[in-house]
């Protein structure tokens, strides 16, 4: 088996050879899971804000896998930011997986059990960046101050 990243990489490229773009079946998956979600998107009519999120999130597993230049900050933040538009954190560890569900079904026959043993590592390394990013607010001084007076 080569390096998590190395088996990462090819796994997206064997699903990009078989099926192109994965931004439909992502988003149609992620929405049949959280329909709620699919309001969030009504004036994304071309599908470009998908694409370019789905983009993102795939730069952002690569370097997660590999130097972590920006991945662990941009994905903590990217989970407060969203809260703003009523995307909750557990949107974000459902929507990995939904992505890695994705990429193996689209790899088909040419998935292995190494890819499917880096994507259990790093959704699970995903998991606990997100909840990480949600720990602060747990701590936050009115919580804080409620749970003196108790």
């Amino acid at each position: 088996m080569g390096s998590v990243a190395d088996v990462i990489l090819r796994s997206f490229e064997i699903a990009a050879e078989r099926c192109g773009d994965l931004t439909p079946l992502v988003y149609a998956k992620l929405f049949r899971e959280q329909p709620e979600i699919e309001r969030l998107f009504h004036r994304d009519i071309s599908g470009a804000l998908k694409g370019d999120m789905l983009g993102t999130v795939i730069e952002s597993i690569l370097d997660f896998v590999g130097d972590r230049h920006f991945s662990y900050v941009l994905i903590q933040s990217e989970v407060m930011s969203h809260e703003g538009h009523q995307v909750t954190p557990d949107v974000f560890l459902t929507f990995f997986p939904t992505l890695a569900d994705c990429v193996r079904d689209a790899c088909g026959d040419a998935w292995t059990s190494d890819m499917e043993a880096a994507w259990r590592e790093v959704l699970a390394a995903l998991k606990a960046c997100v909840e990480q990013s949600i720990e602060p607010a747990a701590a936050s001084p009115d919580r804080l101050a409620s749970a003196a007076a108790r």
